[in-house]
């Protein structure tokens, strides 16, 4: 005798919110956001229409709550690898052990990661303006970070980079070897960029 069929599993507003955004997503980093529509997200949701329209209003009240809730899942994790202040300790591990907070982020949540690091093909001007925001936030931080350390190194002299210029060029190091991860993480390991990370910053600041 044939197993009876099971109806389908019944989710709460918050959960079928989720689940939109997770489809969304979804779509955005395999395709781009050109190919987000509101027949494209139901499908693959396996729902209709209307119901898409009842959490969202419209296809850009979509892709505004998709940018917001992966923007804030990137700031959460950035937050937690932020540097505070490289005279708290050597300012060598301190920088490594952000880095390599950071990388493991970026490879345990790649769909995040490549919305922020490499915008899909037609991000709206939300996304991007989100990302210069949370940038800008992030350069400010680090800023703070490094200018006590190059104040105490003496490295504060006119000869020397100022501290929102070697903010930049930290967060650009970063920035890049993240997008390895991203792109090829059976070649770009975050061990194998730690250990570069850590034979550069040995050379730059010996």
């Amino acid at each position: 005798m044939a197993p009876a069929s099971r109806s389908p599993t019944r989710l709460s507003a918050p959960q079928r919110r989720e689940q939109l955004l997770d489809v969304t997503t979804a779509i955005v980093s395999e395709d781009g956001f050109h190919a987000v529509s509101i027949e494209a997200i139901a499908k693959r949701a396996g729902i209709t229409r209307p119901i898409v329209y009842e959490h969202f209003g419209d296809l850009p009240g979509v892709l505004k709550a998709v940018v917001e809730r992966e923007m804030g899942r990137a700031y959460a994790q950035v937050s937690e690898t932020a540097l505070t202040d490289l005279t708290a300790g050597s300012a060598r591990q301190l920088m490594i052990e952000s880095l390599r907070a950071y990388l493991q982020a970026v490879r345990d949540h790649p769909t995040t990661w490549r919305l922020v690091l490499m915008a899909p093909e037609g991000a709206p001007p939300l996304l991007r303006a989100s990302i210069e925001r949370g940038r800008a936030r992030v350069l400010a931080t680090l800023t703070r970070a490094v200018r006590p350390a190059l104040a105490a190194s003496g490295a504060a002299g006119a000869d020397s980079p100022d501290a929102e210029l070697t903010a930049h060029l930290l967060s650009a190091v970063a920035d890049e070897y993240a997008r390895l991860v991203l792109t090829d993480p059976e070649r770009f390991t975050p061990e194998r960029l730690l250990t570069h990370a850590e034979w550069a910053v040995d050379r730059l600041a010996p």
